[in-house]
């Protein structure tokens, strides 16, 4: 239990620091709202695409073996986007706070919290099938943000409109047009084609660019985040912040173990499923909201908050499932 602790801490704290800087910086005064928003517009555009993309790429597992997990991650997420739309029709009035809850309770950091810890736990066994999830799932995770960023961000304008047609239109286009979504797509049908054709690797040249590209997304989304947090807002019980962090931190991962022993996974699976799931909400959901015109002061605090608490519900809820040799 304590190896668990610490190992969550090693992964968690740079993501901390990073934020702190970022906060930091905006205190002193030495990044400005202009630096962030432009910062911001990097990461979504260039640098969190090229992480998607070699993430897929490089994976080496079969995408058939790993079904059950696969489909038990959909459920999860619908489950979750479902439920918290619900919640954010009957209890949130504002626009612009509404898909940012939604995705801050559905979308999980499985890039880099998941997946670390799903290496610890199960080396390179789990970090191949893990790869291969967050590929699948994150596809869906964009997809769904999507929808409910453009929704709730339109929702003055398709209220007026006279057919229901402009809003699927505006939606479409949004989906399609959408950076993340186009380097998913194209990573999975490099996939494809490199399974029937053979095809000849990249040149490295591309990727090693790639990867410098990808490298720079995260950290530079964590300190953008750390840059617009609101303290006070985050620690307000009451808050939607709260509100959302306890949907990620604590109702996630309980769905999560109930689908995926309903699915009958177990071992390597049923820890994949339970860490990718548990993990924080992800730092690209604050990228994603802002860029699309949410409170991006909200998506700072719920990943902020998640960030610092999610780790202890990873801990002691893997702790749970391995004394009952679940996982």
């Amino acid at each position: 239990m304590l190896d668990a602790i610490l190992f969550a801490l090693t992964i968690v704290l740079p993501n901390l620091i990073l934020m702190g800087l970022g906060f930091f910086m905006r205190k002193q005064g030495q990044v400005s709202k202009a630096f962030i928003d432009q910062a911001s517009k990097l990461v979504f555009n260039y640098a969190l695409p090229c992480l998607l993309f070699f993430s897929v790429v490089q994976s080496s597992v079969d995408f058939s073996a790993q079904l059950p997990l696969i489909v038990a991650g959909f459920v999860v997420t619908l489950i979750l986007f479902f439920g918290a739309e619900g919640y954010a029709k009957l209890f949130i009035e504002r626009a612009e706070d509404k898909g940012v809850f939604v995705q801050g309770v559905f979308r999980s950091n499985m890039a880099i919290i998941g997946l670390a810890t799903v290496a610890n736990a199960y080396g390179k066994e789990g970090l191949s099938v893990g790869a291969v999830y967050m590929g699948v799932i994150t596809l869906v995770f964009n997809v769904l943000a999507v929808i409910t960023l453009s929704r709730t961000s339109l929702e003055s304008e398709s209220s007026s409109a006279s057919k229901a047609s402009h809003y699927i239109m505006m939606l479409v286009k949004k989906i399609i047009s959408n950076p993340l979504i186009i380097s998913l797509l194209a990573a999975f049908a490099y996939k494809a084609l490199d399974v029937s054709l053979s095809l000849p690797p990249l040149p490295q040249v591309v990727t090693y660019t790639g990867e410098l590209l990808a490298a720079l997304s995260l950290p530079l989304a964590l300190i953008c985040a750390g840059a617009t947090i609101d303290i006070r807002s985050m620690l307000t019980l009451s808050g939607l912040s709260m509100q959302a962090s306890i949907g990620r931190i604590l109702i996630a991962p309980i769905v999560a173990v109930a689908v995926g022993l309903g699915f009958g996974l177990t071992g390597v699976h049923m820890g994949v499923l339970f860490l990718m799931v548990a993990s924080p909400t992800a730092a690209a959901s604050y990228v994603m909201a802002k860029a699309m015109g949410g409170n991006e002061v909200l998506a700072a605090n719920i990943l902020a908050f998640t960030t610092v608490f999610a780790l202890f519900g990873m801990a002691i809820g893997a702790a749970i499932l391995r004394g009952l040799g679940w996982m």
